[in-house]
């Protein structure tokens, strides 16, 4: 059963989760620091975790069905192999989903009405977020349910009020989270072009240009943390700069790859704009408790 469960759990990327926890832990902080309900926020957590493991296995779902040849070997490698079905994998997403709508109606029972709204359109993302992908708007698609959606919906559980400085906040944060995805779809770029999808990266048309898009993400990303910290007068959040190099670092690395490599190649990139991402949220995290 153990092994059952890690086996979907990891087919669910499960590797891609701290960009949620430590997106919650951000918005968490700063909502007790504002005599938020801890309760609440824990079942937000749950809730928003097991609705993006549903959307990562969706995205396999849809995504399967028209994989090209020069596509990763870790895409769908488990359908591919045999390990699972199709139905097998639609099976696993409703109880996710489930999980997320019990989650939700907890809340609806604790924190009103809004709470409909706020499950709805993340229910709405992640239904349609595969579809969103091959259309170029995936990165959209993450900014509202990991930005704003997310900070405002557990803020709110929490204190029952919105917040101007969280909203700014999320997009501060979530730009970090969209360079994950971003970073992804580089790697994915010769399949992508391939499978006629419409990421941004695919739409720019031009793999090295393209890649410097990573600058645009993080360097918004960081303006968005300037404005943070004049709003909170929290100046201290300005240290995050120090994590700038690593920004060049994975830029770096990413010119070195081609679409269908190594798995081990794939996934040291892929996990350097990941781990930006968690040292970002912590730092951030860190300097909202004091």
């Amino acid at each position: 059963m153990i092994n059952k469960i890690w086996f979907w759990l990891k087919n669910s990327r499960i590797f891609s989760l701290p960009m949620t926890v430590l997106s919650w832990l951000v918005v968490f902080t700063y909502a007790i620091k504002h005599d938020g309900n801890i309760l609440n926020g824990v079942i937000a957590l749950v809730g928003i975790a097991c609705a993006h493991l549903a959307t990562n296995l969706f995205d396999d779902y849809v995504d399967y069905k028209s994989l090209p040849e020069n596509s990763q070997k870790c895409k769908c490698a488990y359908i591919k192999e045999g390990k699972a079905t199709l139905q097998n994998v639609l099976q696993v997403v409703i109880t996710y989903l489930s999980i997320a709508t019990v989650c939700g109606f907890l809340l609806f029972l604790r924190c009103g009405f809004p709470v409909i709204g706020l499950a709805i359109i993340g229910g709405i993302i992640a239904l349609i977020y595969a579809k969103l992908s091959q259309r170029g708007l995936s990165e959209i698609a993450v900014g509202i349910a990991f930005g704003p959606l997310l900070f405002e919906g557990t803020y709110f559980v929490m204190t029952k009020h919105f917040s101007l400085n969280v909203f700014v906040m999320s997009l501060a944060v979530v730009m970090f989270t969209i360079g994950l995805m971003y970073v992804h779809t580089l790697l994915d770029y010769e399949g992508d072009m391939c499978a006629h999808k419409k990421t941004i990266a695919c739409r720019i048309g031009n793999k090295s240009l393209a890649q410097k898009g990573v600058f645009v993400v993080y360097g918004l990303g960081y303006l968005f943390t300037i404005l943070l910290a004049i709003m909170t007068k929290k100046y201290c959040l300005l240290i995050t700069f120090v994590l700038i190099p690593l920004v060049f670092r994975m830029y770096n690395s990413l010119k070195t790859y081609t679409c269908g490599g190594e798995v081990n190649e794939f996934y040291f990139r892929l996990l350097q704009a990941r781990n930006l991402m968690v040292y970002y949220s912590l730092l951030i995290t860190l300097f909202l408790l004091f």
